[in-house]
């Protein structure tokens, strides 16, 4: 008999693969890996357990009757799980509703599968109310309205939610969608290949005849393999990432890891990890750089199994891991189909290209001579030139739209990257791009975006305790390090601020005075110069990846205002770390470094005195601190003002010599008959600098 794979049983019982190794091990088969073989006796034991706990669930799952229309409040009662609960889950969607919301069946029917709830819709007349839905293009913008006389809150429009969840990202399909291509990220430690890696799979996927449009970098693009298509995205980096996904923007389907077989697991290795497991997206780890001499790909799946329970399918696990050497272009095919596998058994990626358009902004920058070009990752409907658009507070109509080879379009489908020309500002990457009617409902969505998020900076910077209230009065006004940033993409714009912004304690802080993409201008420097505490030397202007228009050097020379340029991330905020700690006062730590007893008695002119001394026990060093003690009790503190070997100046004198030390403010070394008294003793220790850390 023929034996089935793993992944292929998953399939025909239409579970994923997680969950085809779960049951198998709960049937106490093991851990078995994706690609493992099952005899035909094995498989139909799988198949009869998975019918059996199919066959009870649906006894114990019977359907609830929904009415049509229903607030929080009903619907909590009526699953049974209490309306805070939710509100729990709406607020996963991105909407807050008040305990007296209408919810439309669409929200009913995904707030029900994400309680593994089973319900049934009672078919009612369209209510006149707006619902609360997390798809912001379907909702038309309210006119503002006074409170209606029940007392439930006015909601604002849908399509201004606080956070801007994809319509993929929570589960939104309709019975039109089909496959869509998977979205894939990057990720893994500086150095190991990441960049190497996405410019060979590009490379490999353009045509001769389509070689020029290799330049035409928009920060995503597609390939395809064995017709097959896979959307690649290419961030800024983790940080990147990260801000995106705070802001709700969940848009990758699947994260590459890329490890270095010759240097195994690092640091930011393991800071890709934990934001994967974070956002829940299934791994591929990419184990490059395998034609280098002390290439030990073993070791790099031992480290990521022993260390960071990354288990790889060779040990047992499910997570598929390719050997690769993205410079050579070795093992580079293999890499895309396991990326597909996981796609088909993990994933299913699909969306509907007839729903309302929508999308999510990858980046956006300032072209000197096209002006604000933003890069956007289609997610459902088809985004069409002429198109009215919003993408969060900024607005416009698509007058040029381009692929990700520079060609220029006329349409694009859903996980289609397309760089797109008309909108009257810059966005934030991480905003949601919706379709709507015209340019006036464009223009009351974006002011109520604008809104939303001026109330939630306010909300952020206001939040405050009585103990760090209380810390303040103590310790006084806390020093600020006030930055201007500027970048070349609005992704790394939003990723740097949301990585400074947070560095700080009860001393010193960041306060960001502007935060922008283009060039470091005149304007910046007359920004940071026209501060009233400049001159305490607190601001600065740092650059990602751009340069300084015009005479911006020499302005900033003439201000007195520093300006930093970086290319990468951590070595930018590395540098803001710094400056923060340029701010706060020194701490200094005492140290011991010897001992003394005084045997004789120099006088100089004008009354001073030197102490002949014999050096007990460590050393003694010119402009150290000295403590003088007379039967173990100290009677004077100061500094060593000179230090003598015989008649030379003496920078130390070590243990087991004589030297003569000039004390500051003290000549009390008494003598009794010609003799030194035999306890006068000196301390001799040095102030040493403690390094700050926030």
């Amino acid at each position: 008999m023929v034996p089935i794979k793993v992944f292929d049983l998953a399939k025909e019982l239409k579970l994923t693969n997680a969950e085809m190794v779960a049951k198998l091990d709960q049937l106490g088969l093991g851990k078995l890996g994706p690609s493992a073989d099952l005899d035909e006796a094995t498989a139909d034991k799988v198949r009869a357990a998975v019918a059996s706990s199919t066959a009870a669930a649906a006894k114990s799952d019977a359907p609830i009757t929904i009415p049509g229309s229903v607030t929080v409040r009903e619907l909590g009662e009526r699953l049974g799980v209490g309306p805070a609960e939710v509100q729990k889950v709406l607020s996963g969607f991105g909407v807050l509703a008040s305990l007296n919301q209408r919810l439309t069946g669409e929200v009913v029917t995904k707030i029900a599968k994400k309680l593994g709830k089973n319900v049934i819709l009672e078919e009612v007349a369209p209510a006149a109310p707006a619902p609360a839905t997390p798809a912001p293009a379907a909702a038309p913008v309210a006119k503002p309205a006074a409170a209606p006389a029940s007392g439930a809150p006015v909601a604002k429009p849908a399509a201004a939610p606080r956070t801007a969840r994809t319509a993929i990202a929570t589960g939104s399909q309709s019975s039109d969608s089909v496959a869509r291509p998977p979205v894939v990220t990057i990720m893994g430690h500086v150095d190991h290949g990441k960049t190497t890696l996405l410019d060979t799979i590009r490379k490999a996927n353009v045509t001769a005849g389509e070689a020029g449009g290799i330049t035409q970098h928009i920060g995503a693009y597609q390939v395809e393999r064995d017709g097959k298509r896979i959307m690649f995205l290419d961030t800024p980096g983790h940080a990147a990432f990260s801000s995106m996904r705070k802001r709700g923007a969940s848009i990758t389907d699947i994260v590459v890891l890329v490890v270095a077989a010759d240097d195994s697991v690092m640091p930011q290795t393991a800071e890709a990890i934990q934001i994967t497991k974070d956002a829940g997206v299934p791994m591929v780890v990419a184990v490059n750089k395998i034609d280098v001499d002390g290439a030990d790909p073993t070791q790099v799946l031992t480290d990521l199994a022993s260390h960071h329970d990354v288990i790889p399918e060779a040990f047992g696990g499910a997570v598929q891991t390719v050997e690769i050497s993205a410079k050579k272009n070795m093992g580079i095919d293999a890499l895309l189909d396991a990326i597909l596998l996981v796609s088909e058994i993990e994933v299913d990626p699909k969306a509907d290209p007839n729903a309302k358009p929508q999308g999510t902004i990858v980046e956006a920058k300032l072209d000197k001579g096209r002006g604000v070009v933003a890069t956007v990752l289609v997610q459902q409907g088809t985004l069409r030139k002429g198109d009215v658009i919003v993408a969060g507070s900024v607005y416009g109509k698509v007058r040029v739209m381009t692929d990700d080879k520079g060609t220029p379009v006329l349409k694009a489908g859903p996980s289609s990257p397309v760089e797109i020309i008309g909108l009257n500002g810059c966005p934030e990457a991480g905003d949601r791009l919706v379709v709507v009617k015209d340019e006036k409902e464009a223009r009351q969505t974006a002011n109520l975006w604008e809104i939303d998020k001026r109330e939630n900076r306010l909300n952020i910077r206001g939040t405050s305790t009585l103990e760090q209230l209380y810390k303040q009065l103590i310790s006084g006004p806390v020093k600020e390090l006030n930055l201007v940033i500027k970048a070349d993409v609005q992704g790394s714009v939003q990723a740097i601020r949301d990585n400074v912004e947070p560095l700080g304690n009860d001393e010193v802080r960041v306060r960001v005075l502007r935060a922008e993409v283009g060039p470091i201008s005149e304007s910046d420097v007359l920004l940071v110069s026209s501060d009233r505490e400049q001159t305490e030397k607190n601001s600065l202007i740092i650059g990602f990846n751009v340069g300084t228009a015009g005479n911006v050097e020499k302005k900033a020379e003439k201000e007195h205002v520093q300006i930093m340029n970086f290319s990468i991330i951590y070595q930018l905020i590395d540098a803001v770390k710094d400056a923060m700690l340029a701010l706060l006062p020194p701490i200094y730590e005492e140290h011991v470094i010897g001992q003394a007893t005084v045997r004789q008695k120099f006088k100089l002119p004008g009354g001073r005195a030197i102490a002949g001394c014999y050096v007990d026990d460590g050393v003694v060093r010119r402009n150290a601190r000295v403590r003088v003690k007379r039967n173990g009790v100290q009677i004077h503190e100061g500094a060593i003002e000179a230090l003598k070997r015989f008649k030379d100046d003496a920078t130390s004198v070590a243990a087991g010599f004589e030297c003569g030390i000039l004390i500051s403010n003290f000549n009390d070394i008494q003598e009794v008959d010609g003799n030194i008294e035999p306890n006068l003793t000196l301390e001799i220790y040095e102030l040493r600098e403690v390094k700050r850390e926030l």
